[in-house]
């Protein structure tokens, strides 16, 4: 029964990795490309792209946080909440949703608000965000010193 749970745990925590994560980091990383086409064509229909992503964004991120809740899951059924590669995930997976949550979706909102963008830092933020996923799910997949023999 137990191995039914940790393989039930697992599987949502990788959908609602695919599912949420994946289309809030292309939001984001879309979004500066977006705001220097409305800012260079203001009637070009850009505007409504950019809407679209920070809607994206900010209900994606919402819904994203199924990832963690379900990883912490899966994590206490297999007893590795205490191996590196968990903590280190973690601390990651926190870092990408403070950066997600406190710079790049207010930044998006202020452009949104007719403030004149950074788009070098809105650009850097979400490159950030998207490769702090990237290192999370490297780490997912090797699981340094596991006792899995992968």
């Amino acid at each position: 029964m137990l191995a039914t749970v940790t393989k039930l745990f697992l599987i949502v925590h990788v959908l609602a990795s695919v599912v949420f994560i994946g289309p809030v980091t292309v939001a984001a990383s879309l979004f500066p490309r977006y705001a220097r086409l409305a800012a260079a064509e203001p009637d070009g229909g850009h505007t409504a792209v950019l809407r679209l992503l920070h809607r994206i964004s900010r209900v994606y991120a919402v819904l994203g946080v199924a990832v963690p809740v379900f990883g912490f899951a899966t994590a206490g059924a297999m007893h590795v909440t205490g191996d590196a590669w968990v903590i280190v995930s973690i601390v990651l997976t926190g870092a990408a949703a403070l950066l997600l949550g406190l710079v790049v979706i207010p930044a998006q909102a202020r452009v949104l608000g007719g403030e004149p963008p950074v788009y070098s830092r809105l650009a850097m933020s979400s490159g950030v965000f998207a490769l702090l996923w990237a290192v999370v799910v490297v780490l997912m997949i090797v699981r340094p010193g596991s006792s899995t023999g992968v």
